[in-house]
C-alpha cells in the first residue's frame, strides 16, 4: 500500500508542469529544494539525535562554489558542480571533527559558531563573495543538449535528484549503519558497550549529510542563478530545522512535509498575510500542541486510532 502511495504521489509531483503555470511549477522546485536539504539535516537532528543550527553552511558553500568558480574562473559547469561536491564534503569532514568533539547543546553552538565564521566571511571577503551584492551572472547548464532555463525542465531535473536523493537516504537511513545511527541516539553509552564505535558513526553520519547538503545548494544556485550570505543566516538555518521538527524528526516524509510547508507559507500565503512569520508561528505552537512528535506521526497515530475504532 505504501509503495502505491508513493507511486502515486510521485506521479502527481511529474505532472505539475503539464497543469500548472510557472508560478507554480518554481513553487514546487523550491519545495522540493527545501526537502533534500531538510533530509539532509535529518539524518543529524532525527536519525543521529544531533540538532544542527549551522547545516546551511554546506548548502551556502556550496553554492559559492559553483558560482564563483564558473563566474569568475569560468570553469565548465560539470567541473564546478564536481569541485562544489567536493570540497564541501571534504569541509563537512573537517567541522565534524571539530563540532563532535561535543553532544547536546555544546554540538548545537559549535555548528551554530561554524556556519556563523562562513556567513562572516561571505560578507567581508568581498573581493571573492562581492560581500552583501552576492554573486550573479550564472547561467544553467545544458544537459544533453537540452536547455534547462525554462521552469519546467528545471523542475524535471531538480524532481529527479530529489528521488535519487530521497532513495539514497532512505536507504541509508534503513540500513543496518541506519540501525546503529539510531542506537547512537538512543543509548550511546550501551551502544560504547558493544564495542560500537559512537563517534565514528556520527561522523561518517556528518560527512553523508553535509553531501546531500552541498546537493541541495547546487540545486539552490542554479535555481535562483544568484548567491547572497542571507543564504547562511541563522534564520535559514532554523527554517530547516522547523521544518525537520514540524514534519517529523526521525521519519522520511516528515522533512518533506514540514518543507513544503515552510516553503508554502514563506511563498504564498505571505501574499495574503503580511505577518506570515506570526502564521508560521502559530501553527507550529499548533503542530507542537496537537502532534508533539510532528505532522507525519501525528497522522500515522490518527489513522491507527481510526482503523482500531472501525475495527
Amino acid at each position: 500500500m505504501n509503495k502505491v502511495l508513493m507511486l502515486l504521489f510521485v506521479a502527481g509531483l511529474a505532472i505539475i508542469p503539464l497543469v500548472s503555470g510557472d508560478f507554480y511549477i518554481n513553487l514546487a522546485t523550491q519545495i522540493l529544494i527545501a526537502a533534500v536539504f531538510a533530509l539532509s539535516l535529518n539524518l543529524l537532528v532525527g536519525y543521529g539525535g544531533l540538532t544542527s543550527l549551522g547545516h546551511v553552511a554546506f548548502l551556502g558553500l556550496s553554492a559559492y562554489i559553483c558560482a564563483w568558480t564558473s563566474t569568475k574562473l569560468g570553469v565548465a559547469p560539470l567541473v564546478a558542480i564536481g569541485l562544489s561536491l567536493v570540497i564541501t564534503t571534504i569541509m563537512s569532514a573537517l567541522f565534524g571533527l571539530i563540532a563532535l568533539r561535543a553532544t547536546g547543546l555544546g554540538f548545537l553552538m559549535i555548528t551554530l559558531a561554524i556556519s556563523q565564521v562562513l556567513w562572516g566571511l561571505a560578507y567581508r571577503w568581498a573581493s571573492v563573495t562581492n560581500g552583501d551584492n552576492g554573486i550573479s551572472g550564472l547561467t544553467r547548464p545544458s544537459l544533453f543538449g537540452l536547455s534547462l532555463d525554462s521552469a519546467s525542465s528545471f523542475y524535471w531535473l531538480t524532481l529527479i535528484i530529489s528521488i535519487f536523493a530521497f532513495i539514497l537516504m532512505a536507504a541509508f537511513a534503513m540500513s543496518a549503519f541506519g540501525s546503529s545511527l539510531q542506537g547512537t541516539r538512543d543509548q550511546a553509552r550501551r551502544m560504547r558497550a558493544l564495542g560500537y564505535n559512537v563517534w565514528l558513526i556520527r561522523w561518517i553520519t556528518f560527512i553523508y549529510s553535509g553531501f546531500w547538503a552541498a546537493v541541495a545548494g547546487l540545486l539552490y544556485v542554479y535555481y535562483n542563478k544568484y548567491i547572497h550570505p542571507s543564504a547562511l543566516s541563522v534564520t535559514a538555518s532554523a527554517e530547516a530545522l522547523l521544518a525537520v521538527i514540524a514534519g517529523g524528526a526521525g521519519t522520511l516524509g516528515g522533512p518533506i512535509v514540514g518543507a513544503a510547508l515552510l516553503v508554502f507559507l514563506k511563498n504564498y500565503a505571505s501574499s495574503f498575510v503580511e505577518r506570515w512569520n506570526m502564521l508560521l508561528g502559530f501553527i507550529f505552537v499548533l503542530i507542537v500542541l496537537l502532534m508533539p512528535d510532528g505532522i507525519v506521526p501525528g497522522v500515522q497515530r490518527l489513522i491507527r486510532r481510526m482503523r482500531g475504532a472501525q475495527s
